[in-house]
């Protein structure tokens, strides 16, 4: 067969609904979902290898604890570990009095009859049927009229009946899904579940779940919300109906079309922990939880603790959380460009100066404590870093406020590092370079602190007498000025040549309490105008004032 020129041709637009007076637009998401997980079902069923009973336990527990309350647990009729699992959860008592468990089932009796049997003594439970209803199953697959479809479903709802009055014990609930709903005609939809509904015959105080999914994503959200907003307006006893959504993540918009649909009426959303799922994927819950946290509403799911979450599921799934997933990826809280790193250092001080809770800092628009990610991670340095990233770097790493101006000259050493090595730069990578640009507490220094004392002559001037190591040899040194500083540049000045004017000075405490050390910051000028900076760290702020001289003295020598 010849390739087409044009192969788009073989597709076709995804026709709109005929909703001209559609109200999800202007509305606004006020509350949070009810919540399923089917990391469980369709999650498995996604993966290479599928979970063993060992990991779906774990996953289990884990979504317990973060707080999901509608598990689907497995599709007991796909083989004997599947019902062995479910059967076992239930028969083992670990299953939390607050948590129902799902089970998925085609509208087949033998695997309906076979569902009921892995719920047996559950406290509660919900069995989802399902059987697809759009023309191109019904057509293709099946090659059933409209009338035998519907009345699968209705064999299949006339079970579930029966085979929960067979066990008057447990609490049951019924989910229906018209599998391949986005794709299907609405009219149909709305007479297939009406359908459905007759033969359970749900009330207020014991809805149907109509589970709606976009089994396949085959057009913008907005169309999937408009098919939500008509199906809810036009069931008859809506309020006996629980709404729920399970998007696929095809078109690569599954949270945006959950989202819109909750905004068009829906009451419930389905989905797995990262947007596991057959193909592209199903609905990321996390994403979707944490966007309604990002708006202020609490979504009754618990991710303080987002790299346990990640370690969990990585582990049972054996697939990585991308690092740039939104809020749980290894990057997403990170910056390498020079003018985010600096907007982030800004708002993370304006934040501290704040005296109230709003969450105001370019770039972030969460939190990362709120995930249980520490700040230091937050900006990270690299070749296209600017001076605001190391600079936050080594404040929360050491402790060190450095003045603008010896940022953007520290920057010049930490690009000429950053390129030699030609990969990212660690906390302890830049700590090293600080060290060596200053020549702060390492061995390779002309000029070196021994001692000192300082007095105070007859005239009001201040003496500095000491010793200093000259490329390790011991030398006792005096000079006179106004201050200590100004005394020690006379003494380099007199004892060695070195010819300093002090520019600019500051310091301020590392850390509170009785063994806080100070930092001292010099920036000075060579008699050729030539700028210098000198940093000196030390318990006592006067020592470290003097080797921040000193440094800076050796850094003049450096460049002779």
């Amino acid at each position: 067969m010849p390739m087409l020129k044009d192969p788009s041709r073989k597709y076709q637009p995804f026709p709109q609904v005929n909703l001209p007076d559609r109200q999800w637009p202007s509305r606004t998401i006020t509350a949070p979902p009810r919540w399923l997980s089917t990391d469980l079902r369709d999650g498995n069923q996604s993966i290479i290898d599928p979970m063993d009973g060992v990991k779906k336990k774990r996953f289990f527990d884990l979504l317990v604890e973060v707080g999901v309350k509608e598990i689907e647990v497995g599709f007991p009729s796909a083989g004997q570990t599947e019902f062995d699992f479910i059967s076992g959860l239930v028969r083992s008592g670990t299953i939390p009095d607050d948590v129902t468990v799902q089970v998925l089932t085609q509208s087949r009796e033998d695997l309906i009859k076979r569902s009921f049997e892995s719920l047996e003594g559950a406290k509660q439970a919900i069995v989802h049927l399902y059987n697809a209803v759009s023309p191109a199953w019904r057509d293709i697959v099946f090659r059933m009229s409209r009338d035998e479809v519907r009345q699968i479903a209705i064999n299949g709802a006339k079970l579930l009946r029966d085979e929960a009055a067979k066990r008057p014990e447990t609490d049951w609930h019924f989910q229906y899904s018209p599998e391949t709903f986005s794709t299907a005609e609405l009219d149909f939809s709305l007479e297939v579940c009406e359908a459905v509904m007759d033969v359970l015959q749900p009330t207020p105080e014991h809805p149907v779940i109509l589970n709606l999914p976009a089994t396949v994503e085959a057009a913008t959200p907005n169309i999937y919300a408009d098919q939500i907003e008509y199906f809810c307006r036009t069931l008859p006893n809506r309020d006996s109906a629980v709404i729920s959504l399970h998007t696929h993540n095809d078109r690569g918009t599954g949270v945006a079309a959950a989202e819109l649909g909750m905004m068009a009426g829906a009451d419930r959303v389905e989905g797995c922990l990262f947007g596991n799922g057959e193909r592209t994927g199903n609905c990321c819950l996390v994403t979707v939880a944490m966007n309604l946290y990002t708006q202020g509403i609490d979504p009754k799911l618990d991710f303080s603790d987002i790299d346990k979450v990640i370690e969990t599921v990585e582990y049972c799934n054996q697939l990585p959380v991308h690092p740039r997933h939104p809020y749980g990826g290894d990057l997403v809280f990170t910056a390498f460009s020079g003018s985010h790193q600096d907007a982030i250092k800004k708002g993370f001080e304006a934040q501290e100066q704040r005296n109230d809770e709003l969450w105001r800092v370019p770039y972030l628009p969460i939190d990362p404590a709120d995930l249980g990610r520490s700040y230091e991670a937050v900006i990270r340095v690299n070749s296209q870093s600017g001076k605001g990233g190391f600079a936050w770097v080594l404040e929360q790493d050491q402790g060190l406020k450095l003045p603008k101006k010896l940022q953007a000259d520290f920057s010049r050493h930490v690009q000429v590092m950053a390129d030699e090595l030609g990969r990212e730069l660690n906390a302890a990578d830049i700590w090293t370079c600080f060290k060596q640009a200053y020549y702060v507490k390492v061995d390779k220094r002309h000029f070196r602190l021994v001692d000192f004392e300082e007095s105070k002559g007859s005239d009001g001037t201040r003496i500095f007498a000491g010793t200093i190591e000259v490329d390790g040899h011991a030398q006792s040194v005096s000079g006179r000025g106004k201050g200590l500083i100004s005394s020690v540049a006379a003494t380099l000045r007199e004892s060695f040549g070195v010819e300093l004017e002090v520019l600019d000075y500051s310091e301020h405490a590392l850390g509170a309490g009785t063994d806080a050390q100070a930092a001292a910051y010099a920036q000075c000028a060579l008699p050729d105008g030539e700028i210098v900076w000198g940093v000196g760290i030390d318990e006592d702020v006067a020592t470290a004032s003097v080797r921040a001289i000193l440094s800076a003295a050796n850094s003049a020598t450096a460049r002779q």
